[in-house]
């Protein structure tokens, strides 16, 4: 874009803005901006809602109005917009050294620090940390760790991974397989071979109506082992799972999931991933969502929360028990033959060393507990008895609320009617903004570590009466009658 035509944006912005409701901005979005995970026919014909300003927890968008974010970007803002000590790093660093690759054993003063830093807060003893920029490109990654890790041991069948329906691991090509949604699956030719679902721990779709929670995870470990044996335990080579389920409806895991789970791992030497995207740097009240579940993983994937969303960066932490068999397998095989361009970006490493800096200091773990459980208190209080809500769950600065048709017997809408979708615009024109989630008739939300109670009652409040709005819309359109 040309100097003048940037000059002459903003010279009409506010004009736009005064004396008709077109947006420049949105103009230019719609023409030339190929977004992710949109409609494309809609989008081309209405555009983007565009923001042009952040603060704390709040957004601007380019007609000046304002809205409470309680998703914090993409389950990724956690330190809140704006933050200036953030900001001053990230320039000062851009100053100093704005790039530099790591291949080949080059590296930078910044990410030797970040990463000996990392290695040394992980839930769990980790050895080495491989960096790239996205948790979709981390999880490929993964991928490729275990696919070699099992090579070298020569074990050349044992490659297949073990996912779970309504899991969210990333939209590359693996990792899209990986994926427990059909959307990512339909019209791109996935999942690859190697590529295996299991049961979720959905307690409203994947419980059966009598069991208690022991025998929900009986049946989860079943479904899994049983699975394994099918397939033949020498085929597969890996497991992962988020600690919760955030993509998929923020499932929490039933007591005593993650042991059983583990047992039946490492019975047949699978290993274990834990895509802590969403859950690692505090998002559950801890540090990570590892810590908060016990678990014992191989291999850890981090992301969003890394940088708080500020610089794209992601991370992917390696146990010792795989490093070494990297280490002595390339003695023949040659370098490692995997890495990007931005693997290790010093203002990624800048901003992810200032981001714990601010997480630690300012207690924001002890904020996330708080503000979770009042979230989570309050959405209970003035929904769990609504006639078309089956559940009102979270845990941590997690929380989602699930639509159904009929609560008994438990019927779900139809994905058609857009329960979810409906709900989060409704709030939307209502200045705030929710998640929808894309399979299932659930709103979900995460705000920022530095949400306050003032703005958690503003979700609420603002929440709750865009659900009576939409439902009493839905009753006037016919769609709730049975």
């Amino acid at each position: 874009m040309t100097l003048g035509l940037l000059t002459k944006l903003h010279r009409f912005r506010y004009s736009y803005r005064m004396n008709s409701s077109s947006d420049p901005y949105k103009d230019l979005d719609r023409k030339s901006f190929f977004h992710p995970f949109s409609s494309l026919g809609v989008h081309e014909k209405t555009g983007a809602e565009i923001f042009v300003e952040g603060q704390g927890s709040t957004l601007t968008d380019s007609t000046g109005k304002k809205y409470l974010d309680a998703i914090a970007g993409l389950w990724c803002v956690n330190i809140g917009y704006g933050n200036e000590e953030m900001a001053n790093a990230i320039a000062d660093q851009a100053k100093k050294l704005a790039y530099y690759q790591t291949l080949t054993s080059y590296g930078t003063d910044i990410a030797a620090q970040y990463s000996a830093r990392l290695i040394e807060i992980s839930p769990v003893p980790m050895s080495k940390v491989f960096f790239g920029s996205s948790g979709s490109d981390a999880n490929d990654t993964m991928v490729k760790i275990v696919w070699s890790y099992q090579n070298y041991l020569g074990r050349p069948n044992k490659k297949k991974i073990i996912s779970r329906h309504h899991g969210y691991h990333g939209s590359t090509i693996f990792a899209a397989g990986l994926t427990g949604f059909a959307n990512l699956h339909n019209n791109f030719d996935l999942p690859l071979t190697r590529t295996l679902h299991t049961k979720s721990t959905h307690p409203l779709w994947d419980k059966s109506e009598t069991a208690d929670t022991a025998q929900f995870v009986a049946d989860l470990a079943k479904d899994l082992e049983e699975m394994i044996l099918a397939e033949g335990p020498e085929t597969i080579g890996a497991f992962i799972a988020e600690p919760i389920m955030a993509g998929g409806g923020v499932l929490v895991p039933p007591a005593g999931y993650f042991e059983a789970v583990q047992s039946i791992l490492k019975k047949y030497e699978i290993l274990f991933i834990a895509d802590e995207v969403v859950t690692g740097f505090g998002r559950t009240g801890k540090m990570f969502g590892t810590q908060a579940f016990d678990l014992k993983p191989d291999l850890i994937t981090l992301a969003k929360g890394i940088t708080s969303g500020y610089v794209p960066l992601s991370a992917c932490l390696v146990s010792e028990k795989i490093w070494r068999v990297l280490v002595d397998g390339s003695a023949s095989a040659g370098a490692y033959g995997h890495g990007y361009t931005y693997s290790g970006h010093p203002l990624a490493m800048k901003a992810a060393m200032i981001n714990l800096d601010i997480i630690e200091r300012d207690g924001l773990l002890e904020n996330v507990t708080d503000k979770g459980s009042k979230l989570l208190a309050q959405l209970k209080s003035r929904l769990q008895d609504h006639e078309f809500i089956a559940d009102v769950r979270g845990f941590g600065l997690l929380a989602a609320v699930e639509f159904v048709k009929k609560r008994s017997p438990l019927t779900p809408f139809e994905l058609s009617s857009r329960v979810a979708a409906r709900i989060a615009r409704k709030a939307f024109e209502n200045g705030l903004i929710v998640r929808p989630l894309s399979e299932s008739s659930t709103v979900a939300f995460s705000p920022t570590f530095i949400v306050t109670d003032s703005q958690i009652n503003e979700i609420v409040d603002k929440f709750v009466g865009s659900v009576e709005s939409v439902f009493d819309e839905l009753h006037s359109e016919g769609l709730l009658n049975n």
